[in-house]
């Protein structure tokens, strides 16, 4: 709740921000110029219909945008045509008494929602226009309002993200709002405005032209993408889904120890471009991105490319140094891992994440990043262009991974992140018989024989105490371990959900804590899977799933 309501205060902060950003510039002279006519209750309008527009906007858009993957700078070059056509019309006359009429069409329109504000240019009158401000607005809004977006994006189509975003428009919208209260006092105090209104107005034309032409000329390189005909791969001469406000990177401190390399510091790093890796060893999602990290390594160290994995643990026993060797020998990585064990970096980062990608450029700054797995056509790209790379013959395709929606999350099982709504009532810390239910029911699991439920894991107690989870997905993995002196074997049996018919069955050696495939189907598969220890010591800490 507390991160919650610190990206709310973020977003008002950032949209308080914009009142000293060049792209507030075109929207000051249209906003005063809605609050100079109509009612008192008027700039009220315009200040929420532009809040509630800019947010339900950016919110529902943003969206769209990516998933119809519409290049950005499109829509932003269109909020400049728009611009760019209010400040011709506000130098000419024929063209504002021309545009007046049409905007009188619209104010109809705003009137016919309220009975109660038929004075002209009242309240709902101004909400329209705010809404029509907001959308000439939002794409042109600089590198501040790229970064709430990004902030929101990370959230997923959430109320947070949306009062996030209602609380940047607010926070953008409040300078405004004030300046159009004492705007208006002025024009009603000063003649000098009043017989000059016809020069005002032609000059806050001007202010817009000008600002346009400012952002276009000094806001950052508009962005051409295509695909290459070789590959398939989406390529650009400039960053795609770049952060549009970049910041220095942070330190990587607080390493316990270093592998594949001495220690590291950014500063003598200068020059090249780099990408930190936020990962561990037990982490499936995590493991489904090293092919391609590799790859990249492989392809692109030469050319300037320093990968960094900083081996944060999820677990108590990823902090162990050997553990972490052999993983990294095992998976054959041979750029630098660091062990973050104290969680000094990721927290330099603020990071929340297993994996999470901060790209960094040759100055230092971090200008990309992405959670989770996926993008990596994106992330190829955005390297590429950091490192001036231009040769298509370097690119090559990598097959993604897929996921379905009735997929089984993610299944902790110590009560710590146990979701309670799935897991067995359980006693912390104690030995306990326990008993399978008659049915469980779809991502629900259960523990039968004696078993200790610790904070990160279940350990069994006795031989043949068994776990079983009803599941939907084509893969199964568990995380596991054993406490005792020589490996444990257990027996993994996968059963039809509809007729309880055993579909597979298989011995597996428990001889180190690592994450073990436990079904790989064909096809997505609905069933239960029962782990069986034929010991005591069997340690359980997760079930992850793949398609």
């Amino acid at each position: 709740m507390e991160a919650n309501f610190l990206n709310i205060l973020l977003g008002f902060i950032e949209g308080f921000g914009l009142i000293i950003s060049p792209c507030i510039l075109p929207i000051l002279p249209i906003f005063l110029a809605g609050s100079l006519t109509g009612s008192k209750k008027r700039p009220l309008g315009i200040i929420i219909g532009f809040t509630l527009f800019f947010s339900f906007l950016v919110f529902f858009s943003h969206q769209l945008v990516h998933y119809l993957d519409i290049d950005f700078n499109w829509v932003r070059n269109i909020g400049y045509g728009i611009l760019l056509l209010l400040g011709f019309i506000m130098l000419s006359n024929y063209l504002t008494e021309r545009f007046a009429k049409i905007t009188q069409g619209f104010a109809r329109i705003g009137n016919f929602f309220s009975s109660a504000d038929q004075s002209k240019g009242g309240f709902w009158n101004g909400l329209f226009f705010g809404g029509v401000i907001a959308i000439v607005w939002t794409p042109c809004a600089g590198p501040i309002l790229a970064a709430v977006i990004v902030q929101t994006a990370l959230q997923k189509t959430t109320i947070i993200s949306f009062l996030t975003l209602s609380a940047f428009a607010l926070g953008a919208a409040i300078p405004m709002f004030i300046i159009s209260l004492y705007g208006k006092n002025l024009m009603n105090t000063f003649t000098f405005f009043k017989r000059r209104a016809l020069l005002f107005r032609k000059f806050l034309g001007g202010v817009i032209i000008a600002s346009v032409v400012y952002m276009v000329y000094f806001e950052g390189d508009v962005v051409s993408s295509s695909v290459s005909p070789q590959t398939g791969i989406k390529t650009s001469n400039s960053l795609i889904n770049g952060l549009w406000f970049s910041y220095p990177a942070p330190p990587v401190q607080g390493i316990d120890a270093w592998i594949n390399s001495p220690p590291l510091d950014l500063s003598d790093l200068h020059g090249k471009v780099i990408l930190i890796d936020f990962w561990t060893y037990s982490c499936i999602n995590c493991l489904r991105t090293l092919p391609y990290i590799k790859d990249w390594y492989s392809r692109y160290h030469e050319k300037g490319l320093v990968i960094i994995g900083i081996h944060t643990p999820e677990f108590d026993f990823e902090k162990n140094l050997e553990h972490v060797r052999a993983a990294v020998k095992q998976y054959g990585i041979l750029y630098p891992v660091a062990l973050d064990n104290q969680f000094v970096t990721w927290r330099n980062y603020h990071n929340h994440f297993w994996p999470a990608h901060f790209l960094i450029n040759k100055k230092g700054y971090v200008v990309y990043k992405h959670f989770g797995e996926g993008e990596y056509d994106v992330m190829e790209n955005n390297i590429r262009f950091l490192l001036g790379v231009k040769d298509l013959a370097t690119l090559r395709s990598l097959k993604g991974t897929s996921f379905n929606l009735t997929q089984t999350p993610e299944t902790y099982l110590g009560y710590t992140k146990a979701d309670p709504y799935y897991s067995p009532k359980f006693t912390k810390d104690r030995t306990t018989q326990y008993h399978f239910p008659s049915e469980l029911s779809i991502n629900e699991w259960g523990l039968d024989g004696l078993w200790q439920v610790t904070a990160e894991h279940v350990m069994s107690e006795e031989a043949n105490a068994a776990i079983k989870i009803h599941f939907n997905a084509r893969k199964v993995y568990a995380v596991m371990g054993n406490s005792a002196t020589k490996p444990i074997k257990v027996q993994v049996i996968l059963t039809d959900e509809q007729s309880g018919k055993k579909i597979q069955a298989k011995s597996l050696l428990i001889d180190k804590y690592s994450l073990y495939e436990l079904v790989s189907q064909n096809k997505f598969t609905s069933g239960n899977l029962q782990i069986i220890t034929n010991e005591p010591g069997l340690k359980i800490y997760t079930f992850t799933f793949g398609s």
